[in-house]
């Protein structure tokens, strides 16, 4: 009929911006290494570790206390310590102030003491979204006070670190803390105490060449890379191309720098039996 010539007919139609599903932001996350689509909740099932290709995601402190510790919980040391300018470094409390709003630390790393698999353990945990992890006053004076107290409690320390270095805005106030950080573990190694490092992505500078490096036992995650200074520095300096995997953690077991290296998902379990070789007294029964 005539009038069937004439009737509306439905086209496709790309939809407008305004008429698109907004999916919510930090809902899915693209792996950088395989580039593989994840959901944020399957990523935190996994521990933050890529189901594809086991890339290991950056945490930041609060995340790896809750995955170590027993129910993620901490008695957290010096908590309202603050870094000062005493050299009026220009803008430096404007990034520092920053780096608090936008990570709700007061500074590039948390100390303080919990249990693992019921040991008794004091902790302290480095935050490389904390102005990269810089190794400044408070990070130094936090490390050097809470081996100290595992001195005096007769516990075991562990340290994760990750940093980009010394915390330039501080000169040689920061540089001093590799000296006395690196002083308080040779104290606590005089007294027979356990000091268990862990590196984790990335570690360079001022840590690496101090108190990351000075562990009893030094375990690393996949793929971490860790050194003093930069790929491209050394590689300008000697004249020379470096192997791919130079840096990585793998590399530098393979050299005689660390003991093991641990995936993510092992490394509480290893912490406990590490703990438990050493006798170190906890509950009779220990969670993995």
């Amino acid at each position: 009929m005539l009038k069937d010539l004439f009737q509306k007919r439905k086209y496709a139609t790309i939809p407008s911006e305004k008429t698109k599903r907004e999916i919510p932001e930090g809902l899915m996350n693209k792996c950088p290494e395989c580039g593989t689509i994840q959901t944020s909740k399957e990523l935190e099932k996994n521990l933050k570790v890529c189901t594809a290709c086991g890339y290991h995601y950056r945490l930041n402190a609060m995340e790896r206390i809750q995955m170590t510790l027993d129910e993620g919980e901490i008695i957290e040391y010096d908590s309202e310590m603050i870094s000062e300018d005493p050299l009026q470094f220009p803008d430096y409390m404007g990034k520092l102030d920053k780096a608090r709003n936008a990570t709700s630390l007061r500074d590039a790393i948390v100390t303080g003491e919990g249990t693992i698999g019921g040991f008794p353990v004091v902790v302290a945990v480095m935050s490389f979204d904390f102005m990269g992890g810089s190794l400044g006053s408070v990070v130094g004076e936090k490390i050097t006070r809470a081996v100290e107290t595992a001195l005096e409690k007769k516990c075991p320390i562990i340290i994760y670190s990750t940093s980009g270095g010394a915390r330039m805005q501080e000169s040689i106030l920061s540089l001093m803390q590799m000296a006395k950080t690196s002083a308080a573990l040779s104290k606590l190694s005089e007294e027979g105490g356990l000091f268990i490092s862990v590196i984790t992505d990335p570690t360079f500078g001022g840590v690496s060449a101090s108190f990351a490096m000075l562990g009893d036992i030094i375990l690393a995650e996949p793929a971490t890379s860790f050194g003093f200074t930069g790929r491209r520095v050394i590689e300008q300096t000697i004249k020379q191309k470096l192997p791919e995997t130079f840096q990585t953690s793998e590399f530098n077991l393979e050299h005689g720098q660390l003991d093991k290296v641990v995936s993510r998902k092992d490394l509480r379990p290893t912490l406990i039996k590490l703990l438990d070789m050493h006798g170190v007294k906890g509950e009779e029964t220990h969670a993995g």
